[in-house]
């Protein structure tokens, strides 16, 4: 599951700089992006982009909210430290691969012909990018960020899979829920800012 191609057609650049422009790219023009930088095999620039994507909530989630650190010890920052690095080793890349395993499931009842389950993975990483920011405790932000994901997902499905908006849209529901509304916050973010527009 995590091939590491040394040199793939059109596969993504290693490094920071390589999980920075790709961010950008896939934020910018999702559409060119997962047209041509998705490559059967190259996963392992999308296990380090999301990787990356999901320290970064955790952080920001932490620093917004130290509440939401786990009791792991004493120390507060050595709680938190031990939970980053969990979702490094651990965590990321275990949701990540079993968000696509649901994703390739659901693919297999609605696009008949679509490309390997290592493109659906590298799909559903780079469609995280905007969850980089979705753990400041803003409610409205992390309703966009889950939001804007989830429409990268679709985006991602019709081009790399090769089907049509609407089987990406019914392809897409369920890992979307699943991941950006439900792991990174999104629905909690939405009932929270849907109580605080009824009150005003």
């Amino acid at each position: 599951m995590t091939t590491w191609v040394e040199t793939p057609t059109g596969g993504r650049e290693r490094g920071p700089r390589g999980v920075v422009r790709a961010w950008i790219a896939v934020i910018i023009a999702p559409r060119q992006f997962f047209a041509s930088a998705v490559t059967p095999g190259d996963q392992a620039p999308g296990l380090v982009f999301a990787i990356s994507i999901a320290t970064a909530y955790v952080v920001g989630l932490f620093a917004g909210n130290p509440s939401q650190i786990p009791q792991l010890s004493n120390n507060l920052m050595t709680s938190a430290s031990i939970t980053v690095l969990a979702v490094v080793l651990l965590i990321a890349p275990a949701i990540l691969h079993l968000t696509a395993a649901v994703q390739t499931i659901v693919l297999i009842f609605v696009v008949p012909d679509r490309a390997g389950v290592s493109e659906t993975v590298q799909i559903v990483a780079y469609a995280a990018a905007p969850c980089i920011i979705a753990g400041i405790p803003i409610a409205a932000l992390q309703v966009v960020c889950a939001i804007y994901a989830s429409i990268l997902l679709i985006i991602g499905i019709r081009e790399v899979h090769t089907t049509s908006t609407l089987r990406a849209v019914i392809a897409a529901g369920i890992p979307a829920t699943l991941l950006y509304g439900s792991a990174l916050g999104g629905i909690d973010a939405g009932v929270e800012l849907l109580q605080s527009l009824s009150i005003l």
